[in-house]
């Protein structure tokens, strides 16, 4: 039929899906998922497999807009929330906790590409793949999606699903782990409790409802175009750099600014575009390839759980010796390999109420750190 490859009857399913995916993700069933983010993949690829929508092999103009300018401009919306500033008002330990993760799970990568040689079963996308990992167990998907973007591997349908998918399962099992760390560790080798108080318990954090308004709609749109605009610029004429790492780089100096700060609906309108461009991904799903991505899979997760295993062993091990803090040092860990919404988790469950905020803001560290340390791996490899 005609209409499939009408734009705007696409655009009409895709944000269809993205509400589905919103409401099924807030379910108990949903977050056991993974959540939204991974459902809309899902509900999409069915979708798109009994071809309601366009998928990989007739794919339509839309899906490249939508790669090439919504993807980029909604990493630079989430990232208008770091603030280099008050990230210093976390304390020592927990920020030096946090970059001795984001180290490790860097050196976690790279020492299980050394052991496995991915790269003879999954062929060049390894490498990409194991910057992509390097990037969300630094700082979370903004960082995964930015390394994906620039090399263009959204667009291998299955094979980045099922990088999520492999993402989410290590990401539960590791939340598990650190759940278990404090109790186990603290009947071989007991905590500081000296150390366990000395996070500022004083910042004060803007707990106003992200909610947009008019005005501040107005400067977020001209900001991301004309951002999205400049860095394209940077790019082709003066600095041979991708420019999503450009993007990046401005995102977080423009977050740096009163006035930008303060505008609402940044991490609303960043997330929403975030999720109709990963519905776009779900429309590259097709089932065909599924029995291509087996051995490609267990490959996937045998890499990434060795990754996230040597990450784990050196922020205890090295953590151990310097802070001896366990629930801070599992906090610290699940910042870096869950981000900060499951660090938070951790923090609520250990009743450690004066590491929420540090955990909130390490893991805003954590979206700066990453992409910069998932290109790193890219390149070395």
């Amino acid at each position: 039929m005609d209409y499939i490859s009408n734009p705007i009857y696409v655009l009409t399913i895709l944000c269809l899906m993205v509400v589905l995916s919103v409401y099924a993700g807030k379910t108990k069933i949903g977050k056991q998922l993974g959540g939204a983010a991974l459902l809309v993949i899902l509900f999409t690829a069915v979708i798109a497999n009994f071809k309601f929508i366009p998928s990989a092999s007739n794919s339509i103009e839309l899906y490249d807009i939508i790669f090439k300018y919504i993807a980029p401009i909604s990493i630079f919306y989430l990232l208008l929330n770091v603030n280099i500033t008050s990230i210093r008002n976390a304390g020592l330990p927990m920020v030096g906790l946090f970059v001795l993760g984001s180290i490790a799970t860097t050196f976690g990568i790279l020492v299980s590409w050394l052991l496995m040689s991915p790269e003879n079963i999954i062929g060049d996308d390894g490498k990409i793949i194991a910057g992509m990992l390097t990037g969300t167990y630094t700082g979370g998907s903004v960082n995964f999606n930015a390394i994906a973007i620039e090399y263009g591997f959204q667009k291998k349908g299955f094979l980045y699903a099922g990088t999520i998918a492999v993402d989410n399962v290590v990401t539960a099992i590791w939340i598990m782990v650190t759940i278990a760390i404090p109790m186990i560790l603290n009947k071989i080798w007991k905590s500081n409790e000296k150390l366990s108080h000395k996070v500022t318990q004083n910042i004060q954090h803007n707990n106003d409802e992200d909610e947009i308004n008019s005005k501040s709609l107005a400067w977020l749109i001209f900001l991301g175009i004309s951002c999205y605009l400049t860095s394209e610029i940077i790019s082709e004429n003066f600095i041979k750099i991708p420019s999503i790492l450009i993007l990046t780089t401005i995102g977080i100096i423009l977050a740096q600014i009163n006035f930008i700060s303060k505008l609402k609906g940044s991490q609303t309108l960043g997330l929403y575009l975030v999720y109709l461009f990963l519905a776009v991904i779900g429309a590259y799903c097709e089932i065909s390839a599924v029995s291509q991505l087996q051995e490609v899979g267990a490959t996937l997760l045998l890499f990434t759980s060795l990754a996230v295993l040597i990450h784990g062993l050196l922020i205890i091990f090295i953590g151990g010796l310097i802070y001896r803090d366990w629930e801070m040092i599992s906090i610290a860990s699940q910042a870096n390999i869950g981000g900060g919404a499951s660090a938070i988790a951790l923090a609520e469950a250990f009743n450690r109420k004066e590491l929420i905020l540090p955990a909130i803001l390490v893991g805003s560290l954590g979206n700066a750190l990453g992409t910069y340390l998932g290109f790193l791996v890219v390149y070395i490899l």
